[in-house]
Order: C-alpha cells, then structure tokens, then sequence
C-alpha cells in the first residue's frame, strides 16, 4: 500500500489513515528513522524495547570496561583528549 505524502514546512508526515488504522498507529507511537538508499525508513519503536536494549547495551559496555580493566578516570582523560582535539 503506497500513498504519495507532502513534508510540511515543520519537517512532519502525515501517515495516511488507511496505513495508520491498519497498523494500529497512534498519536503517542514513536519511531526510528534509518537513513537508506535514496530515502528514510520509519519503523515504530516502543519505547520499553528502546529502554532494554540501552539496558543491554549499558551492561555489555561495562562487562568490556572490566574486563580491559578500563577505569572512570580513563574515560574521563579520553573525553578530556576528545574535547580538546575538536577545538
């Protein structure tokens, strides 16, 4: 099902009413944009799933600092060294 659509001068889309009543979409949904070939994908992204996989990811991240016994103090002197090579 394909609906030609026009972006308003604020950046937004109207989801058609018939997609929108298909796919259960509400006002409140909320959505990922990936950037592919020659547009934008939107995927409906709840925000439960958003909060576990930052769970996930937060705890794989620290597993590696641990295990490479990376230290708060190294992280703070990489983002000191990051900071000052941007200016």
């Amino acid at each position: 099902m394909e609906e030609l659509v026009k972006m308003s001068s604020k950046g937004q889309l109207v989801v058609p009413r018939e997609i929108r009543e298909k796919e259960n979409l509400g006002p409140r949904d909320r959505f990922v944009a990936i950037g592919v070939k020659n547009g934008v994908l939107f995927k409906r992204a709840k925000i439960q799933d958003v909060k576990i996989e930052f769970e996930s990811l937060s705890k794989e991240i620290a597993q590696h600092f641990k295990e490479k016994q990376i230290k708060e103090e190294d992280i703070k002197e990489a983002v000191k060294w990051a900071r000052q090579k941007r200016h």
